[in-house]
């Protein structure tokens, strides 16, 4: 399916038009975000990225649709992860809860820019390199097979891009409202805003790297590829919200999570051998979801039924100890 260069700058326009009615309408005076708002914004974002299906079909048919879908499903699936490692994040620079939205808008604009630059590159090495698929898939596996045998660490300590624009830029202590940068002394100095930015775009690459190779086992279309992950990553932006109270219930996530990388691994690796419809791919993907949903929320009912029970144990976070916003 090739698609010209209007309907790329059509999808693109679209999209920063919504994110600029979010921020200019919705979110121009900071606030903390109630679970009511993040509700409705979830169920915002979920039908636009199902209405975009509707238009995938009318315009390439069945096939191109369920393409999408499946890359959407598998996408927001994985994107879960990215939850704990935002809360990590914010934690970590001491994010007033009234500043989260608007750190993680933007860092969401910087993770877009940099997937469409990870994403042309994976396009590129498929189509020159027909062996790369076989590395994908491998990777894949591993990656879901060291997914299901640790927990989740995210160490923003350790981020390159965040420690050398530390060393580069001057920047404050403490937050200065949601301002990026101000002057002082005739200075320009950058706030703990702009480091929280780079923070979340540079460490959505990291995953990235497993989410978007597993959508390629789905489609080689780039421009499917690119909205499956737009709609991914800018439901984050409300999802977040929504979860960071209740994600350590779904004990059962983790294991959800490495059983699809496992499964599309596998179909990448043995496309030669069997090729798995894309119809059946998406029921698997939502199964394994809806299992782990369904297991993790009746053990989660039974353990609050019981004084005894264990607390439940889902994905741990290790997170740094750090009691005040990171600057200069």
């Amino acid at each position: 399916m090739d698609v010209s260069l209007w309907v790329w700058a059509l999808f693109i326009v679209g999209v920063l038009a919504v994110l600029l009615v979010d921020l200019l309408v919705f979110h121009r005076r900071a606030h903390g975000v109630g679970l009511r708002e993040a509700g409705l914004w979830t169920a915002i974002w979920l039908a636009l990225a199902i209405g975009f299906a509707g238009v995938v079909w009318a315009w390439q048919g069945t096939e191109a649709a369920t393409e999408y879908l499946t890359g959407y499903v598998i996408e927001r699936s994985l994107s879960i992860d990215n939850i704990f490692v935002l809360a990590v994040i914010f934690a970590y620079f001491g994010v007033p809860r009234q500043y989260r939205h608007r750190a993680l808008l933007w860092g969401v604009v910087g993770a877009l820019v940099l997937r469409a630059g990870f994403i042309a590159g994976g396009a590129v090495v498929l189509d020159r390199f027909a062996w790369a698929a076989y590395v994908l898939g491998a990777f894949l596996i591993a990656t879901g097979l060291r997914l299901a045998a640790r927990d989740i660490e995210a160490r923003p300590d350790r981020n390159l891009v965040l420690r050398a624009l530390r060393r580069v830029v001057p920047m404050t202590r403490r937050y200065h409202g949601q301002r990026f940068f101000l002057r002082r002394e005739r200075r320009l100095l950058a706030t703990p805003m702009l480091a929280v930015i780079v923070a979340v775009a540079t460490t959505d690459v990291a995953f990235a790297a497993d989410s978007v190779p597993a959508i390629f086992a789905v489609t080689e279309n780039t421009f499917l590829v690119f909205a499956a992950n737009s709609f991914s990553v800018l439901g984050m932006l409300a999802l977040y919200f929504l979860l960071e109270e209740m994600i350590g219930r779904f004990r059962y996530l983790r294991p959800a999570l490495a059983t699809i990388l496992v499964f599309v691994g596998a179909k990448m690796t043995l496309g030669d051998v069997y090729h798995v419809p894309v119809a059946v791919s998406l029921a698997v993907i939502l199964a394994i979801l809806a299992t782990a949903t369904a297991g993790s929320l009746l053990t989660d009912g039974r353990s609050a039924g019981s004084s005894h029970a264990p607390p439940s144990s889902g994905p741990t976070i290790r997170k740094p100890i750090v009691t005040e916003p990171i600057g200069r």
